[in-house]
């Protein structure tokens, strides 16, 4: 009868074994995501990202395969080593993917926003105002605006939901006194023909973009043609806040024409970004889920106080809603108007 084996003995072999397990799932982790990057980022033919995919595959249940039934470290090596060395190869070519500003992008995010101050005037190129029939039938037109930074009124919160109550688009609208309202926008900088992927914002898929818009443009295409669900949500902020907000939409674009970075579906999309302006402006602003979950944003700011609490949050978000906008042709300030009626009339029906 073969001796027991003692306690050190016996724990080396535990260690043993959830080294190689940790070290499996390292291999596992690594083999995913390669063949996403080589999906989203190999060469355009699909057979030559297949057989990329597959090479990296069988390399690495390969290193599997000798790391579990290797005789010997020796043995061991050669394959771990191989896929060590691919790893180093892979990750200077992910390097080596830069973003850039000189593709051929989709109609829609086809400029670049750029903005000058100075003093309370600021200038801003390429306001997108297209005129949409449906998703994709529309008059392109970029035009040059220019916005007194003293007539500023008001901030909008809107949240357009396509796909469940979790996730939503964000963009943030500013009022002015004489009724022009001006939505600005952190977009995926599509190319002509690419469509919208959550998992390929992971992997370097799209370039980002500040996009400003006159309210008739991109509200009513989400509302419209896309059908999706818009909700309009007044921010309670000071006017030398807003004032700041404004300008630092102003800065990031400016930042993205000079140097292009890309969309991250965590760390830099329509609202990641949004929530470090404003952090900057309202220091120890709490890091919160529902900053990635942004459906449930109004929930946030009406914890934060930055919604109006005297109101439940439901009457807010019934206030809010846009559902079909009228087509109102040239009309930009009736379009404003008419897609807050229920906030007219919800402000109308609370005063003395």
């Amino acid at each position: 009868m073969p001796p027991a084996p003692d306690a050190s003995s016996l724990a080396r072999r535990c260690l043993r074994v959830l080294g190689l397990a940790a070290l499996s799932l390292l291999i596992l982790f690594s083999m995913v995501w390669a063949c996403l990057a080589l999906w989203y980022q190999g060469p355009s033919a699909a057979w030559a990202k297949g057989l990329l995919m597959l090479a990296w595959t069988a390399l690495g249940l390969y290193a599997l395969l000798r790391l579990w039934h290797g005789i010997g470290r020796l043995r061991r090596r050669p394959a771990l080593w191989a896929y060590v060395v691919a790893l180093v190869l892979l990750a200077l070519w992910w390097q080596a993917i830069t973003p850039s500003n000189g593709r051929v992008w989709a109609d829609d995010v086809a400029k670049t926003l750029r903005g000058t101050v100075a003093g309370n005037i600021v200038t801003l190129d390429n306001v997108r105002d297209f005129k949409w029939r449906s998703d994709t039938d529309y008059t392109p037109r970029w035009e040059t605006r220019v916005y007194d930074l003293n007539d500023l009124q008001s901030v909008d919160m809107v949240l357009s939901y396509w796909d469940g109550p979790a996730i939503a688009h964000t963009l943030v609208s500013f009022g002015f006194a004489d009724g022009r309202h001006l939505v600005f926008s952190v977009e995926i900088r599509k190319e002509r023909g690419e469509q919208f992927s959550e998992l390929g914002g992971f992997f370097k898929k799209f370039e980002l973009s500040v996009v400003a818009a006159d309210e008739r443009d991109v509200l009513y295409v989400r509302a419209g043609p896309r059908a999706e669900n818009v909700y309009i949500y007044p921010v309670k902020m000071p006017v030398a806040d807003m004032r700041e907000l404004f300008l630092s939409y102003i800065r990031t674009a400016n930042d993205l024409a000079d140097t292009p970075r890309f969309y991250h579906t965590v760390t830099a999309n329509c609202t990641t970004l949004v929530y470090r302006m404003v952090r900057a402006i309202v220091p120890g602003l709490p890091l919160d889920y529902r900053i990635l979950l942004s459906g449930y944003l109004p929930e946030y700011l009406y914890d934060q106080g930055g919604l109006d609490t005297s109101l439940p949050l439901q009457t807010l978000r019934e206030r809010g809603f846009v559902g079909i906008p009228p087509i109102l042709g040239e009309d930009s300030m009736g379009f404003s108007k008419s897609i807050r009626r229920h906030l007219r009339a919800g402000q109308a029906e609370g005063a003395p």
